[in-house]
């Protein structure tokens, strides 16, 4: 009798202990369900995101085509309505540009009123050059020289249009060895979504032979309040 009792008393502790054990199954499972759509609806799979957006600037560029739009004019005569003009190209650039080679646009408009006193310099009305960049091809490439140094191997590049000025700057970003820190840095930003300038300076401190370029262009870009 005391045997099938005890008998009696392990088998519904066994079906007691196995009834748990199926609940505790069923909330990890409901857990990991509920954390699974979580994650996909509010941090979807980025793999996917990137392709829709590239498929999405892959149908821009078409339409871009279709309705022949061209480089806008570069006007301006002050620095604000030269910042208005540097955005306005880089604007339209950014649309024959993959997003993965765009350069931020306070970056682009910083350095070039740095580098041409706001589209005042000499380099930039005679040349529509905005960057100062060098050329060391002086039989096949436009350029000027610099007046206190005429003899120079070099000279600097002349455009046809300002906005030509920009897209020859952001073309030697993705392309020169001096900028790949950059390219690296720009790529993990991208996957971010956020940019972080100081970074992104540290790697085109090549630019220029200041030491201290990288800080002018981070100071003007809080000066002119440049998102």
């Amino acid at each position: 009798m005391n045997d099938n009792i005890r008998k009696t008393q392990v088998k519904k502790r066994t079906l007691f202990e196995k009834f748990w054990q199926g609940c505790i199954v069923a909330v990890i499972l409901f857990l990991i369900g509920a954390i699974g759509y979580g994650t996909g609806t509010f941090f979807p799979n980025y793999i996917v995101k990137d392709q829709l957006q590239d498929t999405f600037h892959k149908e821009e560029l078409k339409q871009l085509e279709f309705l022949g739009l061209e480089m806008p004019e570069f006007e301006y005569n002050d620095s604000a309505s030269f910042i208005v003009a540097t955005k306005k190209c880089i604007e339209y650039l950014n649309y024959t540009t993959d997003r993965h080679n765009r350069v931020p646009t306070s970056i682009i408009v910083a350095m070039a009123g740095v580098e041409s006193a706001w589209g005042t310099s000499r380099f930039a009305n005679e040349g529509n050059a905005l960057f100062g960049v060098r050329t060391w091809d002086l039989e096949n490439v436009p350029h000027m020289k610099a007046k206190g140094n005429p003899d120079a191997n070099w000279g600097v590049k002349k455009y046809t249009t300002k906005c030509e000025s920009v897209k020859d700057m952001i073309r030697i970003i993705n392309n020169h060895p001096a900028y790949e820190g950059f390219r690296v840095e720009r790529e993990k930003q991208i996957d971010v979504g956020q940019w972080n300038y100081s970074k992104l300076m540290f790697g085109l401190s090549a630019w220029s032979t200041n030491p201290r370029y990288g800080s002018m262009i981070l100071a003007t870009i809080v000066d002119k309040k440049l998102p």
